[in-house]
């Protein structure tokens, strides 16, 4: 008798590979979440350790730094991507932010502790924008919301992982590095022998003739109404997001919450940020995006408020701190969804790179605003009042966004990252 083999159809081969996809790109994300996230858990202990001597102003020029090295990998990623390819480029950064994570509990200075962070976010910041392109070519048209959201619930995912580790090892914070570093090179190595090339990137390589879409393109009347409006949005939406992350621990201990419960509330955010995302996204598929970002930046704007104010109810503090992650960390990457709802695929690409760019100002801006009242303690409550405004003027901005394109002919083209 003739044995009877097994064989994977074309069909099951590419099931295979999406997955495997699907799987490295959403831990990617959940890495660089861990990783911004890492700092803001562990500011207070270094500065209650006054760990190298680092004051409230050293650790803002850490943290700002941490985030230039992101807008660096973010801003450089298009180009490299284009040249090296999707698959390439994110296993290189993946490795890239690793060694030099694995490195900063060595730092001897402050300044080598941030130039070590500087350089692991270069990295990082090259992370996301693959990783979101590459999930994005597997999710269909109808489904463009929750492809951005539930993408970025690996980032929430990773940051509640720091959170309650940092609860765990108290003042040995260099573990949390250790075990980034680590996690990510593993990573690396199954990245390696299981993550395929994107479809796209082959697609370009094969039409090398293709033409690009400029900037420019986006400065015409069918689309500068909403490239202003999304650019605006997408600032205050990663301000809001970063600033959160980065120095809320510190904000609720100048509250006069003890460190173990501001830390705690850094979960509690995160939590509240993987339910939002996933709920935003099904409620944006269904109800329309510019509507509800429009009510989750109208929410956020009470609840970071609502912050301002000391609570004696632990309980009414965790819900206020979750329900603050719920919408805060879900209005933003709705204004991603916009984009890739609003544009035709002619200018996507063009689109969504330059409300990440304008997005990654936003980021750096909001740290460092931050870091500055609680050097001048007045952390608390300024610190709130100052993100409530801001979710203010993120609110105004989706409320310009027009709802439906009126597209220029453009010959369409392969977006790049």
């Amino acid at each position: 008798m003739t044995p009877v083999t097994s064989r994977r159809t074309p069909a099951t081969r590419t099931a295979g590979r999406d997955a495997w996809t699907v799987i490295l790109c959403w831990i990617t994300v959940m890495l660089e979440g861990y990783d911004l996230v890492v700092l803001g858990a562990i500011i207070p202990t270094l500065l209650k350790t006054r760990h190298l001597g680092m004051t409230a102003g050293d650790a803002t020029t850490v943290a700002t730094l941490s985030l230039v090295g992101v807008a660096i990998g973010a801003v450089c990623v298009g180009p490299l991507a284009d040249r090296l390819g999707r698959r390439l480029l994110l296993i290189g950064s993946v490795v890239l932010f690793s060694v030099f994570t694995i490195l900063v509990p060595l730092a001897g200075s402050v300044a080598m502790f941030a130039v070590l962070r500087l350089i692991a976010g270069v990295g990082l910041g090259a992370c996301m924008p693959v990783s979101l392109t590459m999930m994005a070519e597997h999710m269909p048209a109808a489904r463009r919301a929750r492809a951005s959201t539930l993408t970025m619930t690996g980032y929430h995912t990773g940051a509640v992982i720091t959170s309650l580790l940092a609860l765990q090892v108290t003042d040995n914070w260099q573990i949390l590095f250790y075990v980034l570093g680590v996690a990510g090179l593993l990573v690396a190595v199954v990245q390696w022998f299981r993550l395929p090339e994107s479809a796209a990137f082959v697609r370009a390589k094969e039409e090398q003739d293709s033409p690009r879409v400029p900037f420019t393109e986006l400065l015409k009347p069918a689309y500068l109404r909403a490239g202003i409006g999304v650019w605006v949005a997408s600032f205050m939406g990663l301000l809001l997001v970063y600033g959160l992350n980065t120095w809320l621990p510190k904000l609720m201990n100048d509250a006069g919450y003890p460190v173990p419960t501001a830390v705690t509330q850094l979960l509690i955010l995160n939590v509240g940020g993987v339910v939002g995302l996933v709920v935003g996204g099904f409620v944006a598929d269904r109800r329309g995006i510019k509507g509800t970002a429009l009510g989750w930046f109208g929410v956020s704007v009470v609840m970071l408020a609502c912050l301002s104010v000391k609570m004696e109810n632990d309980l009414l503090l965790d819900l206020v701190v979750f329900l603050t992650g719920v919408f805060v960390f879900s209005a933003q990457v709705l204004v991603y969804a916009y984009v890739t709802n609003f544009y035709p695929a002619a200018v996507r690409g063009t689109a969504l790179g330059s409300a990440s760019g304008i997005g990654r100002i936003g980021s750096i801006v909001g740290p460092s605003i931050t870091g500055a009242l609680v050097t001048a303690g007045i952390g608390h409550p300024w610190g709130f009042y100052f993100f409530a405004l801001v979710a203010a003027f993120a609110f105004l901005s989706v409320l310009t966004l027009p709802r439906r394109a009126e597209p220029t002919p453009v010959e369409a083209v392969a977006p790049a990252v």
